[in-house]
């Protein structure tokens, strides 16, 4: 059974996060911690909001991308707001991501062409067949 309720600490090793971090994302309005006195004690609510983080963290979401998507939660339309606009803008994400990797593609094959012609010069130069002997 999950605890109802997890101290900082607990928040950080149940996500591998540390305190700067969660107190970073309650200053932003994306995590909203009960304070008693300076103690922050995690919801239910907070731990899934958090998940939603780091998955939009990882997928490359800026931090107001997620909280604006976090917030369409409560639009009072079972979520349809939000999940459409999720789509959205995780299309978008999905677009940039497969442009970065097709730059990135063709990056290491041009690096990889300039490495076999460095590689024929010293061979030439050096008299060995292979340079990196």
């Amino acid at each position: 059974m999950t605890k109802e309720i997890m101290t900082i600490r607990e928040m950080c090793d149940a996500f591998q996060v540390t305190p700067r971090t969660l107190r970073f994302y309650e200053t932003k309005e994306l995590l909203f911690p009960i304070r008693e006195g300076q103690k922050r004690l995690f919801t239910r609510r907070d731990r899934a909001r958090l998940k939603l983080i780091l998955r939009g963290k990882r997928f490359g979401f800026s931090l107001e991308e997620i909280r604006q998507l976090l917030d369409l939660y409560y639009a009072g339309d079972q979520q349809a707001t939000q999940l459409s606009r999720t789509l959205d803008v995780a299309g978008e994400r999905l677009a940039d991501m497969e442009h970065q990797k097709a730059e990135l593609n063709l990056a290491i094959d041009d690096l990889k062409s300039q490495i076999g012609l460095v590689e024929n010069m010293l061979s030439d130069v050096t008299g060995h067949k292979d340079a990196a002997e």
